[in-house]
């Protein structure tokens, strides 16, 4: 099934009074790049996390972003140097009574020395945390996945669309190659008419070839026969169920190649004109399929 590479999902659980939220983002990008964002208490289920986004995605930039709420799995201590303290307080004193100091060494001091004290985090993880966690992230890689399928659709369509307005412009230029073949003969015998004055005959063999020279210079037959086989060969990429938008991406660059080829050979107005339009649809097309999977 055809995918684009845009989708949102998210899931929240709660865990002892704490509420734990899964957001996954899904953008563009020719490749899979997975970027995490989340606090160092789930960085011991990142090879997991990652393991699990690369069995749903194969292109897009992946973010996956988990947030807590509540009292979270940290419990703060502080820590005291009680040694150090002690030399604080010797020291304190020996100042007191080295300068007459009149007032007792006051309680708020202990807190603004360097050193003395410290907060110490001890993380202590729910063991209903991973299971519950890499359960709630796949069922945002389901919603991420369920949105990508229906852009898809949307995607497939529009292009369809494009491929079938394509073939009738292709079918357009391929009845217009006799008639250019003919307007080159009528203004060959006309230009010889008005050089010459009419005193040799304009049927002559060389004017025949030169003719049939300037028809195979401007022949443009390869390239609609290529143009016909890559339509075809985006058709049935857009019927698979595999990933396409790198298949559909070098299909594109062929069509341009052909629709360029195309314009550069013709001097025929009509041929010209035909031809911006059909190179118009084809870059409509390039700029769906850079979003698709």
């Amino acid at each position: 099934m055809v995918k684009s590479m845009t989708g949102y999902g998210t899931s929240t659980f709660n865990l002892e009074n704490t509420s734990i939220t899964v957001e996954i983002r899904s953008v563009n990008h020719r490749f899979l790049d997975i970027v995490p964002k989340y606090p160092r208490t789930f960085l011991f289920l990142e090879d997991k996390i990652k393991r699990i986004i690369k069995s749903y995605f194969n292109r897009g930039r992946i973010e996956i972003h988990i947030d807590m709420d509540g009292k979270g799995f940290v419990n703060k201590s502080i820590l005291t140097d009680w040694d150090l303290m002690d030399h604080y307080m010797q020291q304190l004193q020996i100042a007191k009574d080295r300068y007459s100091l009149p007032s007792d060494i006051p309680l708020s001091m202990l807190t603004v020395l360097p050193d003395l004290m410290t907060v110490q985090e001890n993380e202590e993880k729910p063991s209903q945390l991973q299971e519950q966690l890499l359960t709630h992230v796949e069922q945002a890689c389901q919603q991420v996945v369920e949105m990508r399928v229906e852009e898809g659709k949307h995607l497939v369509d529009d292009i369809m669309k494009r491929v079938s307005t394509i073939r009738d412009m292709v079918r357009l230029l391929e009845g217009r190659r006799e008639a250019v073949v003919e307007e080159y003969r009528l203004r060959i015998k006309k230009r010889i008419s008005e050089y010459v004055n009419n005193q040799i005959s304009i049927e002559d063999g060389r004017i025949h070839q030169e003719i049939a020279l300037l028809a195979e210079k401007g022949d443009i037959t390869e390239e609609l026969t290529r143009l016909h086989s890559h339509l075809d060969q985006m058709k049935e990429l857009c019927q698979s169920d595999k990933p396409i938008g790198r298949k559909l991406d070098f299909i594109v660059q062929e069509m341009n190649r052909e629709a360029n080829t195309i314009g550069s050979k013709s001097n025929d107005h009509k041929i010209g004109e035909w031809t911006v339009g059909l190179k118009s649809e084809i870059e409509k097309i390039k700029e769906q399929v850079q979003n698709m999977e």
